[in-house]
């Protein structure tokens, strides 16, 4: 029998929170008292690279904005199908540094795995928007060719579980990788790109805390998040559970034209953020992949905005402003 309880706790499981996920751009604009703007959509743009976001996260935009910079970040617009020149669809190389399937190797020390294809949310200006997930997952062959390189590698001491998002896999699938990279002893520390805790912060709950609390390994995460109003007090308690497990977490943001290439926005979203116990580490400029280029913030604007945020805020709460480019050894600091 199904106690009321339980049927309370299906219901508001993560996994359910995600199938309610909002997949249609016209009902996102009418959830959000815009369809009026419906002519700025693009059916083709949404058809190339299918739009997800969770309601929880529609929640925190702005109602009757057009120019919401959460709603900025997740509607497929007209200006994704303008073809610009240099913007290509293998934006920072993935496809060259990999070394077996789902594995991309390209800096000293660590590897990354491709764990999954899918996310909570599918960003615009996603860099791996045109990845051929369905050849390239490391989870395609039960990881066993992935544990393989890395046990042949002892260079190799950090491992990245990327995707799409990793923790959209199911918490049984996460140990059944677990228990693998046991095996593999030189690995000392795991780091989850993930940007659930943000979008969907109810994928933190007890089953994934007791694994990753039972893990040998030190446990990094690095959240993404570009705006302060994507921050709340859901996430701010999902963060809390993960620094009471021992986990050390950071967060990465891209700079977008729109969404947070202002001094004010990029400061406010530090301080948040180190409200709730995260470091600010990265700050991206926008990778040039096809579709994204009415995202991009100039180099030089850019600089004047790592400028302002170093002159007003101490260091530690000064990211990064950092540029992935193709065959580097490491990501190319923007000075």
């Amino acid at each position: 029998m199904i106690t009321v309880k339980a049927l309370s706790s299906q219901i508001n499981s993560w996994q359910s929170l995600w199938r309610t996920s909002i997949r249609d751009p016209h009902e996102l604009l009418q959830v959000l008292g815009l369809q009026g703007f419906q002519g700025l959509l693009s059916p083709l743009a949404e058809q190339q690279f299918s739009m997800r976001v969770p309601r929880g996260f529609v929640a925190k935009m702005r109602y009757g904005d057009i120019n919401d910079p959460l709603l900025r970040q997740v509607l497929p617009v007209m200006d994704e199908q303008i073809q610009t020149p240099g913007y290509r669809i293998d934006a920072v190389g993935d496809l060259l540094a990999k070394t077996e399937t789902g594995v991309l190797h390209k800096y000293h020390g660590r590897a990354l795995l491709i764990t999954t294809g899918a996310c909570a949310i599918n960003c615009r200006y996603c860099f791996r928007r045109h990845f051929p997930y369905s050849q390239e997952t490391a989870a395609s062959n039960q990881w066993q060719q992935a544990i393989e390189y890395l046990a042949t590698d002892e260079s190799i001491s950090e491992l990245l579980l990327s995707g799409g998002d990793p923790l959209s896999l199911a918490t049984s699938k996460l140990q059944q990788l677990g228990e693998q990279l046991k095996m593999v002893k030189h690995v000392k520390r795991i780091r989850f790109h993930t940007r659930l805790p943000v979008v969907l912060p109810e994928r933190i709950d007890e089953e994934l805390l007791n694994w990753l609390a039972e893990l040998p390994f030190q446990i990094i995460f690095v959240i993404h998040a570009n705006h302060s109003n994507e921050l709340d007090d859901a996430f701010g308690l999902a963060i809390n559970k993960l620094k009471q497990i021992g986990v050390t977490i950071l967060n990465q943001s891209v700079l977008l034209k729109g969404v947070n290439d202002n001094p004010e926005v990029l400061i406010q979203l530090s301080e948040r953020l180190f409200e709730y116990g995260v470091l600010p580490y990265y700050l991206h400029l926008l990778d040039k992949v096809q579709g994204a280029a009415h995202f991009e913030v100039d180099i030089v604007h850019a600089k004047e905005l790592h400028i302002e945020m170093m002159k007003r805020l101490p260091g530690y709460l000064v990211p990064k402003l950092v540029q992935e480019i193709a065959g580097q050894p490491n990501k190319t600091p923007i000075i």
